[in-house]
This record gives structure tokens, sequence and C-alpha cells, in this order.
């Protein structure tokens, strides 16, 4: 009787359930197909996306990379000493009238006349999209300022130097008086630009310059750098000048600085050479 009951009521239990599922509401319909597409899966969207992001980004370091790329390659073909000295073109009369006085003195028609001496103007050497990150060849270049780029006399053997520049009304840390730190600038890069051609790799850092003011530089004059190695031992130079006032073809100019300096060369300036020919 047991078995019998039980297997009665899994019959009932059966039927009742055949019974609810009839009673049951229907499924819903299926969506219109005239309502808007289901949206693009955020999965799918996210690489498109990326990739356009990473392909504009790409373009626009590529573009921008466009005036380096050219820099370096001018810096790896500078113009020759004597092209520099065609490279500049005056912007205003009143600078023209500052490159006339130069090349008209007497002492830069001696030096241009003297074979022992090359002329050249070296910042013209370096890219103009360089210059900017330059101090005497970009940032204090201009009206009132340095105006005309420097000219520069050497020795091939680095013994001798002499170069001229025009030291402007914006230069000043007292009203018309050049500021002492740009003297130091000044020195320091003569100097070093006169016994650089002496030392093995024809390069070196400054390891220490001394200065001594002796008379202030008035601005809107053309000073002249006069320096001499006095002794060169391996990768080490010993050079001194001085700073004058241009004076005449009667009359020197007078002392405004003196300076002593010795130079070092990195003892890594012949694996740099490498690598930079």
């Amino acid at each position: 009787m047991s078995y019998r009951y039980g297997r009665l009521e899994k019959e009932e239990f059966t039927a009742e359930q055949s019974q609810t599922s009839q009673h049951t509401s229907p499924p819903p319909p299926p969506p219109n197909s005239s309502s808007q597409p289901p949206k693009r899966p955020i999965y799918i969207r996210i690489p498109i996306a990326l990739a356009l992001t990473l392909l504009t980004l790409t373009s626009g370091f590529v573009i921008a990379g466009f005036p380096a790329m050219a820099s370096l390659q001018d810096l790896a073909n500078p113009p020759t000493d004597a092209e520099t000295l065609e490279l500049f073109t005056p912007s205003t009369e009143a600078i023209a009238e500052i490159e006339r006085s130069i090349f008209e003195h007497p002492l830069t028609k001696s030096l241009l006349a003297d074979p022992k001496y090359i002329a050249s103007r070296p910042h013209l050497k370096i890219p103009e999209g360089l210059r900017a990150q330059n101090l005497t060849g970009g940032t204090l270049l201009g009206p009132d300022k340095i105006a005309v780029p420097p000219i520069q006399f050497s020795t091939a053997d680095g013994s001798e130097f002499v170069s001229l520049q025009y030291l402007g009304e914006a230069l000043c840390g007292h009203p018309g008086i050049v500021h002492g730190g740009l003297l130091a600038t000044l020195l320091d890069e003569g100097l070093a630009r006169c016994c650089f051609p002496a030392l093995p790799n024809k390069v070196g850092v400054t390891a220490s310059l001394k200065i001594d003011y002796k008379a202030p530089c008035m601005a809107g004059q053309i000073v002249v750098l006069r320096a001499e190695t006095t002794k060169v031992e391996g990768r080490k130079a010993w050079v001194k000048g001085r700073l004058m006032t241009l004076g005449s073809e009667e009359k020197e100019g007078v002392v405004l600085t003196e300076a002593e300096a010795l130079f070092i060369e990195p003892r890594q300036a012949a694996q740099m050479k490498r690598v930079v020919n």
C-alpha cells in the first residue's frame, strides 16, 4: 500500500504541475524591429578610440620632432669659419652701424690680414633651432644686448685669441653699467675658446676662474677680449686674459677686467668625439 500510495501521490503532483503551467502568462513578444539597434559593446569601442589616440599622438610627436631633427642635421654639418662671416644680416640700421664699426676698425682689419689668425663667428655655427638654448649665442644675442654675433680670431695651436663684441643697454647690473656677471661669462667663454685647440680632443670644462674687476664697463660700446694660453699639460690648460674698451690706433683701450682660468678636458672626451663623428 505504501508503494502505491507514493506512486498515486507522484501522479497527482505531476498533473497539478501541468495544470499550473497552462495558466502561466506567455513570454513577452520579441522587440519591434523598428526600434533603435543595440549599442556597440564598449569592449569594441575602447580599442578603436585607443588606436586613434595613439595614432594622433604619434603623428604629433613626429611633426614636432622635425625641427629638432633638422637642427641635429645642421649641427652635424656646420658652416665653415669663413662662411660664418657672411651669415649675419643686420635687422635695423642701428645694428648695421654697429656691424660697420666693428669691421671697419683698424684692429679688426689688422687681425683679418694676419695669417696666423682664423676669423669666425662661432655662434653662427649653432643651428637656429638650438640657439635659444645657448646663452651668448641666443638668449643674450639681439638688439640692446649683444647686438651682433661676436667676431673672434683664434690661432690653430690654441695659443692666442681675440674677440670683439658690442654690449648694449639691456645687459646692465646698474643703470648704464654692464653686469659684472656678464663680463665673467664672456671671459669664461673666451678663455675656453682660446685653449681648446691645444687640448687633445679640442674640448674642456672650466675647473677654476679668477677675475679681477679693474674699471666699470659702460653699456653701449664695443669691447675687446684678449687671451693667451700660458701652459698645457695633457688634459689641462691654463689661460689668462682681459677685457678692454676698443680704443683707437693711437691709444690702447682701458682694461676693464683681468682673469685667469684652468680648463680640463673630460676623460670621456675621446669616446664622445667618436660617437659624434
